[in-house]
């Protein structure tokens, strides 16, 4: 039998024929028409996976993703939505939906989001089987150290059992009856270092020595150098390692404590010596280095970022792959200040759920590495516990799931691109509308200031437009630099005239910072290179427009060259990024501007300006202000000149 699926729509057609296709696929497929009846069913049978409607009637498809991840977290929902819907569509990603499909459903697109989702659940099975098992050679091997420590606490009992043994001391023949019940080697020696006394285990294995020297137990030693003669020479107690003959001629190697019994006058009368059997407590100790080091290979070669974490969230271990990517974490470092760069916690911290249920907990999430790149992780946390059940540390485990995640996010990327922006260049079309009529009602009116004005949102629209639709083909497709010597302060002046309206529209200042005279010319696709530059710049003065703190505010556009390089800044004192922004902010989709970015602009950029074999830098903070640097070659590389084979 199949995997379980839910598929939930209000209308019966849709449930038919999808359920047909899906059963085909050697799904067993349940159905609800509503979000509510969804409820119930999930609630009787727990499917895996549900596929969902995002507008229905009632409970729409939101709503029942937000209530289906409170229930089971792991479960992994699919929205299907209309071409109308899909700014519902990019809002359901937000609440952890795993993908979604638009009507009508192409039965290929609808297997790919299945088969993806099926691989993250059965990747998330097989890491909690890692996970148990790790666990489990975790807890047995703790045991045995436990097991260890007992053992070479060996001393600590020594002295507890003097102390007794001074209570009975006057009496000889009472004490022998009780030191015979002892296991290790237990004599009592007099003042004439001789063997008065001596437990059972003492005689079986180093023979009848009562009445006979102190010292003729050990394989190489004086009476005076013996530890029993040492106690009395001293009076205080000793502790040494020595090598005893056994009766049947054997030498092993022991350890021997030595306690002096006083008599009523203070002098000592009597020696307690307490001799342990080192053979054992080597092998064990052995055995110990040997689990040992099996464990700390385990730990170490993991092929994940493993960490443990006290209450505090401080790093107390971490493996070798973990201190690869994110540097050894000194004393006191908490797993957020290395994973995110945070001061405080994460919202949805793993670790601190498993100090609060005690149970595994898991978490996708995106950390950065010391080098500022960034990494899509799968968390799992596992509680670490004491002898008495208490969780004193957790261990997390981060498997890195980036090429995976580029992978789905490449394949679902075309649909969710072509749908966003559609709907942006809908806006910017209706606004080229509106300065259309603006230019052609002031032809009819013979009013030339509306003209202008009309001309320049007509203008602005259409740089907006071309800037779009070249995102969407730079991300879409790779396109070869068509590169030409380009006159860079005919460039920067160009570049400068396609943002200045909009930063006067704001009320913003536009700066220009370059030196006098001929700047020369470089290597560049100049339509490219001013739409990654143009993007910086409106992003400079939407930053701007969107701080309310202070009086004023200006976006400066610069431009310094050499004989090799030349480099670009876009400064502003907009509202600033903090640091998390600022290692995230080239990467697919992310936006900082809520529904109204599409995640592709500084992507984008970064990936054009690269590919003019330069790089980009930020400086920023929250509340100070941003600086962008551009460094590009004055001539192009060679590599970015050859289109590879195929192209």
């Amino acid at each position: 039998m199949g995997t379980t699926l839910l598929l939930v729509d209000d209308e019966d057609g849709i449930r038919t024929f999808l359920g047909i296709s899906l059963a085909d696929l050697g799904y067993e497929v349940l159905t609800a028409a509503d979000g509510r009846q969804a409820l119930e069913v999930f609630a009787a049978h727990r499917p895996p996976i549900v596929l969902t409607d995002i507008k229905m009637p009632g409970m729409d498809g939101i709503a029942l993703l937000r209530r289906i991840k409170e229930q089971s977290p792991d479960t992994e929902v699919i929205m299907i939505s209309g071409h109308a819907d899909m700014d519902l569509a990019i809002k359901s990603l937000k609440f952890q939906a795993a993908d979604f499909v638009t009507k009508p459903i192409n039965n290929e697109v609808l297997e790919m989001a299945l088969a993806r989702v099926s691989e993250k659940i059965a990747m998330r099975a097989e890491l909690r089987r890692h996970t148990e098992n790790l666990e489990r050679l975790v807890e047995e091997k703790s045991q045995r150290i436990v097991q260890l420590e007992r053992q070479a606490a060996v001393g600590q009992v020594v002295e507890s059992l003097s102390g007794a043994i001074r209570d009975i001391a006057g009496d000889i023949e009472d004490s022998a009856a009780t030191l015979s019940d002892l296991p290790c080697f237990i004599s009592i020696h007099n003042q004439y270092m001789e063997v008065v006394s001596a437990n059972a285990l003492y005689r079986a294995r180093l023979g009848e020595m009562a009445g006979r020297g102190s010292w003729e137990v050990y394989a190489d030693a004086e009476p005076r150098d013996c530890p029993v003669g040492r106690t009395f020479r001293s009076g205080a107690a000793q502790r040494m390692e020595m090598t005893v003959r056994t009766a049947q001629g054997e030498r092993i190697p022991v350890l021997v404590h030595t306690a002096p019994i006083r008599g009523s006058d203070g002098e000592v009368e009597l020696v307690l010596e307490i001799t342990a059997d080192l053979t054992a407590i080597s092998r064990l100790q052995e055995e110990l280095r040997s689990t040992q080091a099996k464990y700390q290979l385990l730990f170490d070669e993991a092929p994940c970022f493993i960490s443990v974490q006290d209450r505090q969230f401080r790093i107390t271990a971490a493996n070798r792959l973990f201190k690869e990517h994110f540097g050894a974490p000194g004393e006191g470092v908490r797993c957020h200040a290395v994973y995110a760069h945070r001061d405080e916690p994460c919202d949805k911290c793993p670790v601190a759920r498993t100090f609060e249920t005690g149970q595994s907990h898991q978490w996708e999430t995106v950390v950065t590495s010391r080098t500022g790149k960034p990494y899509n992780v799968l968390l799992w946390t596992a509680p670490i516990r004491d002898a008495s059940g208490a969780v004193t540390e957790v261990m997390e485990m981060a498997t890195d799931i980036t090429q995976l995640r580029e992978l789905q996010d490449h394949l679902a990327s075309l649909g969710l691109m072509i749908g966003s922006m559609s709907h942006g260049i809908k806006g910017m079309l209706t606004a080229l509308d509106g300065g259309v009529y603006r230019v052609e009602s002031g032809f009819k009116n013979d009013d030339p200031a509306r003209v202008q004005s009309g001309w320049g949102t007509v203008k602005d629209m259409v740089s907006r437009i071309r800037a779009m639709v070249l995102q969407m083909l730079h991300y879409a497709k790779h396109r070869e630099l068509n590169w030409a010597a380009t006159d860079l302060g005919a460039f920067f002046e160009s570049v400068a005239r396609l943002v200045e309206p909009k930063a006067q529209r704001g009320g913003v200042a536009f700066v220009r910072s370059l030196p006098p005279g001929d700047l020369g010319h470089f290597e560049a696709d100049a339509t490219m290179l001013s739409a990654a530059l143009v993007n910086l710049l409106e992003n400079a003065v939407d930053a701007c427009v969107d701080d309310t703190a202070k009086p004023a505010h200006a976006v400066t556009f610069g431009v310094r060259a050499d004989e090799s390089a030349l480099t670009f800044t876009v400064a502003d004192n907009g509202t600033g990024i903090d640091r998390e922004t600022r290692e995230r902010m080239f990467t697919l989709f992310f936006s900082s501007k809520g529904c109204k970015g599409t995640g592709l602009g500084l992507f984008v950029s970064d990936k054009t300006i690269r590919q003019h074999g330069g790089s980009i830098s930020v400086d920023s903070a929250p509340g100070q202000g941003s600086t962008f640097t551009i460094r590009l070659p004055r001539v192009l590389p060679d590599s970015a000149k050859t289109c590879p084979e195929g192209a």
